[in-house]
C-alpha cells in the first residue's frame, strides 16, 4: 500500500511572509493605537513600522523584542522550521542588535500531521537558533486548523548603535543584501512548478541569517537598516521613505533576483500578497511608463526571510558591498539612492 505524502504547503491558505495582513489593512488596524511617547524608555514602537520594539535599560543597553510566525511555504518540515526561525531572528539583526534567546510559537493541526513532522519543524527552528548562538528557552503551542510556526526573539543593542528604518538621509546609497523572488518561488512550489534546484536555492536564501546587521550598525556611515519581508522591496522601501521623510529611488535593473524569479513571474506565478502590496503602496510609487506588470509584481513580491535594505553614505557604499560579498551575501547589490522628497520613484 502506498503511503500518502503530506505536503505542508497544501495545508495552509498562504505561506511564509505572504501570510501577512496587507499593509493598508495593518495601517487601518493600528491607526488608533496609543503612541509610545508616554514611555521615554521606548526608543522604537509602532510609530515608524520598524522591525522590532526597543526598550532602553541604561546608557549602554537596550532590549530588542520581536515576534514573527507564519504558515509553510515549503513541504519539508525541517526546512520550514529553519526558514521561520531565520525570518524571526532577522528583525533583531535589522535593528543592529544581537539575539540572546527565543521562544517558540507553534500552532499545529494535530489531527492532520504526525508527531514526527512537528518534531522536525521544531528541530529546524532549534538548528537555526543554534547557528545564531541562542537557545530556544520556551514557548507556547496550540491545536490550530493550519500549521503555524515562528519565534518571539529577544536581543540586545547599544542605543548608540541602534539602527532604525527611519533615519535614511538624502544622498545615501541603498544596498540590498539578498535576491528577490521568494514569494514567486513559493507560489510555484504550491503548483509543483519549481524543480529541486529551485527549491534548494530558495531554502539557501531564506535560511541565510542576516547576522551582518550588528557589523553594519558599528559604522556611523550606515544610517538606516530594515529587512525586506512580506511587503516586498517597494513596501519596505516606502516605510523607510515615510519614516525618514525622504524619497527612495529604486533602480529596477539593479535589483538582484533569484535565478528563476523573472521567468516564473513572466509565467504568472504571482502571489495574492503581491497584488495587495501594490494596492497599498501604489499611490505613493512612481513607475516608468514601460514597466511591465510582471516586474511590478516582482517588486511587490513578499520576501520570506529576505535581505537587509541598507541606507549608507555614498563614500562607504562600495566598501560595504565588497564586505557583504566576502561575508557570504553574494547577491548584495547597490539598488538605488535616497533623495529629498517623498514616496518611491522606480527608474
Amino acid at each position: 500500500m502506498t503511503e500518502t505524502r503530506i505536503r505542508l504547503s497544501q495545508l495552509s491558505h498562504g505561506g511564509g511572509c505572504g501570510c501577512k495582513l496587507a499593509p493598508a489593512v495593518l495601517r487601518e488596524l493600528l491607526a488608533d493605537q496609543p503612541v509610545g511617547q508616554m514611555f521615554p524608555q521606548l526608543l522604537v514602537g509602532t510609530e515608524t513600522a520598524d522591525d522590532a520594539a526597543v526598550w532602553q535599560i541604561d546608557d549602554k543597553t537596550a532590549v530588542i523584542a520581536t515576534t514573527d510566525f507564519f504558515m509553510p511555504m515549503v513541504d519539508d518540515p525541517h526546512a520550514f522550521g529553519r526558514i521561520a526561525a531565520t525570518n524571526a531572528i532577522s528583525d533583531i539583526y535589522a535593528m543592529g542588535g544581537r539575539p540572546i534567546m527565543a521562544l517558540a510559537i507553534l500552532g499545529m493541526p494535530i489531527d492532520k500531521l504526525p508527531a514526527e513532522m512537528i518534531r522536525q519543524i521544531l528541530a529546524g527552528g532549534r538548528a537555526i537558533c543554534a547557528e545564531a548562538g541562542i537557545p530556544v528557552a520556551g514557548g507556547h503551542s496550540i491545536d490550530a486548523p493550519e500549521p503555524i510556526y515562528g519565534l518571539a526573539v529577544i536581543g540586545l543593542v547599544d542605543p548608540a548603535k541602534l539602527r532604525r528604518n527611519a533615519d535614511a538621509q538624502p544622498g545615501d546609497v541603498l544596498i540590498l543584501t539578498k535576491g528577490l523572488g521568494v514569494g514567486i518561488y513559493s507560489a510555484a512550489i504550491k503548483k509543483s512548478a519549481l524543480d529541486d534546484a529551485g527549491i534548494a536555492e530558495m531554502i539557501a536564501s531564506t535560511t541565510l541569517l542576516n547576522r551582518i546587521g550588528p557589523e553594519l550598525a558599528e559604522d556611523p556611515a550606515v544610517h538606516a537598516i530594515t529587512d525586506v519581508t512580506g511587503f516586498g522591496i517597494l513596501g519596505h522601501g516606502l516605510e523607510m521613505a515615510r519614516g525618514s521623510g525622504v524619497r527612495v529611488v529604486i533602480e529596477r535593473a539593479a535589483l538582484p533576483l533569484l535565478n528563476r524569479a523573472e521567468e516564473l513571474a513572466r509565467a504568472g506565478h504571482i502571489t495574492g500578497a503581491s497584488t495587495r502590496n501594490w494596492a497599498a503602496c501604489g499611490p505613493e510609487v512612481t513607475l516608468p511608463d514601460n514597466c511591465p506588470d510582471w516586474a511590478r509584481a516582482l517588486m511587490c513580491d513578499p520576501q520570506t526571510s529576505g535581505g537587509l535594505l541598507v541606507a549608507v553614505a555614498p563614500d562607504a557604499a562600495e566598501g560595504w558591498l565588497h564586505r557583504l560579498h566576502d561575508a557570504g551575501y553574494p547577491l548584495s547589490a547597490i539598488v538605488g539612492r535616497v533623495e529629498e522628497g517623498q514616496g518611491i520613484t522606480v527608474i
